[in-house]
């Protein structure tokens, strides 16, 4: 593998893995090109994949209601998605996974990674893209202020607010977005006074 693709760099992440076992991965994994608001994963179906978002972004939602969506998670270049109580338990999912731009992932079905664990044990180092894609941070639905909610995107991943715009980053946040609005007015008046 002449070049280190971004999916090898994630990979490295989680485990030790030899030049074989990366090209084998790689032989494993399909390569997609997603449109804007294709649906990755339905409501009332199995995730079945996990995905690598080479460019693009895509979000994870449900419904409060017959026509507001809620945010459950929001993914971004070189991150994994997939719903993990679905793929873990192969149940059905209780949420959406869609493109919120044009992308391209690469997909790992449950099948490939079953195939390449029975080839070689280190593959079960894969469970540790189970687990970094449940970005999605409990938090944000209890005591924090918004301002505490803000900062912490801002120090954290500070990149979501250049895919998303601020109604959708709202919704992450569990704030209403006037109130996000008014939060980054606070911010900009404090910078503003902190620099003069």
């Amino acid at each position: 593998m002449a070049k280190e693709y971004d999916v090898v760099k994630s990979l490295r992440k989680f485990g030790i893995y030899r030049p074989e076992d990366l090209t084998l991965f790689m032989d494993n994994i399909k390569i997609r090109n997603v449109s804007k608001d294709e649906v990755l994963l339905q409501i009332g179906t199995i995730c079945q994949s996990v995905f690598f978002i080479e460019n693009g972004s895509v979000y994870q939602y449900n419904f409060k209601d017959e026509i507001e969506e809620n945010i459950i998670d929001l993914h971004i270049e070189s991150e994994w998605v997939l719903n993990h109580q679905s793929f873990t338990s192969q149940s059905p999912s209780e949420s959406i996974i869609k493109a919120f731009s044009d992308c391209v992932v690469l997909e790992l079905s449950i099948e490939n990674i079953h195939k390449l664990i029975a080839i070689s044990p280190v593959f079960l180092q894969l469970g540790g893209i189970l687990e970094s894609s449940v970005s999605r941070v409990s938090f944000f639905d209890n005591d924090l202020t918004p301002l505490k909610k803000y900062q912490f995107i801002l120090q954290n991943r500070p990149q979501l607010i250049q895919y998303f715009p601020l109604k959708i980053i709202a919704s992450y946040l569990k704030i209403a977005p006037e109130t996000l609005s008014r939060v980054r007015e606070k911010l900009a008046k404090n910078t503003t006074k902190s620099i003069s």
